[in-house]
């Protein structure tokens, strides 16, 4: 089958390009799916730097989330057939034609989504979601920011808090994003590579700070939003697209009365299970009802892989980048 490869760690162009790479082995609880389109995610960009929580052993296939047709299904699978079209998540192994994906790993494909869309869905839904419902407890006249609103996870921390009733402020680096982000709905925009990300805030919350702020940068944001908080706020630990780990002054949350929280959807899935397929359901009911639309703007085909890491590297993307096969 066809599988971008990661033989040796690095960047994007030690990966290659493999043809007649061997099809999955198939368990009892496996799921052999055609994959019609995968999901680019940060962690695929540190996985393959072995810089990622979960290391693989050499050589993997990376890749996190994909959405295609079920090819077969292992004895011990009952609710899945052969035709049913489905999208997967794990920590890697979906760039390529075929995977063979645990049945817990496995739903049913949202309806009225398209495989690109439905490919990009699983870890950037579900974590923010998890964020904001379980980890933020976001109550509706609470004011959320969004830092990189218009990456794959900021696009739908954007969409969810408007559902939940946040006033969001969407916060990127460009007017372009930013417009994207009006399209889904943000209240306020703040373009932090003209303005004081500070001064800014204080001023759209006239001095009153923000209760949430969902970020998924890192970087040189992360201290300035802190300082921005309200009393009680709560601010989401997503990631660090941005590249550096920022240190935190801990005397702030004892200043401004809040939180610091933690979000690895990863972990939550495995922990509380049932807790998470209630997200998902709760989910695929604002799918089904047409108040979700995920943005893809970026599509590239499996073979143009390096330009496709390098739109996520570069902080190019606007909405999901997704590989198609």
């Amino acid at each position: 089958m066809k599988a971008i490869v990661c033989k040796e760690h690095g960047l994007p162009d030690k990966l290659s390009l493999e043809t007649a790479w061997p099809d999955p082995e198939m368990g009892d609880d496996d799921v052999l799916i055609d994959v019609k389109a995968a999901g680019l995610n940060f962690p695929d960009v540190l996985i393959i730097q072995n810089k990622y929580q979960t290391k693989p052993d050499l050589p993997f296939i990376p890749g996190g989330e994909c959405s295609g047709v079920v090819a077969a299904v292992g004895s011990k699978v009952k609710r899945l057939k052969p035709g049913d079209k489905v999208i997967s998540m794990g920590a890697h192994g979906a760039f390529c034609s075929r995977i063979a994906a645990n049945q817990h790993s496995v739903f049913p494909m949202p309806e009225g989504l398209s495989f690109e869309q439905a490919a990009g869905i699983a870890i950037t839904y579900f974590t923010s979601y998890h964020a904001l419902k379980q980890r933020a407890n976001l109550q509706p006249g609470e004011t959320l920011l969004v830092l990189g609103a218009a990456g794959g996870v900021g696009t739908t921390a954007v969409e969810l808090g408007k559902l939940m009733g946040a006033r969001v402020i969407a916060a990127a680096s460009t007017d372009e994003k930013l417009a994207l982000c009006k399209q889904l709905g943000a209240d306020e925009l703040i373009n932090y590579s003209d303005v004081s990300l500070k001064d800014a805030l204080k001023e759209l919350t006239g001095g009153k700070g923000v209760d949430v702020v969902y970020d998924p940068v890192g970087g040189d944001y992360a201290e300035p939003a802190l300082r921005s908080m309200a009393w009680k706020g709560r601010y989401l630990v997503i990631g660090f697209a941005s590249g550096p780990i920022p240190s935190i002054p801990l005397n702030l949350t004892l200043l401004k009365g809040c939180s610091i929280v933690g979000v690895f959807w990863g972990r939550f899935m495995g922990e509380e299970p049932e807790v998470n397929l209630q997200n998902i359901h709760e989910l695929w009911a604002l799918f089904a009802e047409g108040k979700l639309k995920p943005v893809v703007t970026d599509l590239f085909a499996l073979e143009d892989y390096e330009a496709a890491y390098a739109c996520m590297m570069e902080r190019r993307a606007r909405g999901k980048v997704i590989l198609t096969l």
